[in-house]
């Protein structure tokens, strides 16, 4: 691996974020600049970031700090997401489209994670 964007985790995110970008911010209305859709653009930007940064950390247990922020951005960015839908910026076809690729992106930084941890157990050889 040569940087952290050989990371599916980093570029499912990455995909999410483009999508948002693409797709869902054109849709929210300027009313909304600097709440909702600022917000959306922030965690989404910090979810690939977290990764980013957590990829260039020396040690195990102080990259999954920041691994668990990317967590939270995704979550984060799952709820603007709900909320663009209720208040009707987005159709309900493109919310579960993106939905989806949010908790795709949840599930690979997930796995990612517990292989980490798996890896960095100590070992309990008696």
């Amino acid at each position: 691996m040569d940087t952290f964007e050989d990371l599916k985790c980093w570029q499912s995110a990455y995909s999410l974020k483009n999508r948002i970008r693409l797709e869902i911010l054109s849709r929210i209305p300027d009313s909304e600049k600097y709440d909702l859709k600022a917000q959306l653009l922030r965690a989404a930007r910090s979810a690939t970031a977290n990764i980013a940064e957590g990829w260039g950390r020396f040690h195990f247990l102080d990259s999954r700090k920041f691994y668990y922020n990317s967590r939270g951005s995704l979550g984060e960015i799952l709820d603007h997401l709900i909320e663009a839908k209720d208040c009707h910026y987005i159709e309900i076809d493109l919310f579960s489209s993106v939905q989806n690729d949010c908790i795709t992106s949840l599930k690979i930084l997930n796995g990612y994670i517990r292989y980490l941890t798996e890896k960095n157990k100590p070992s309990s050889k008696i």
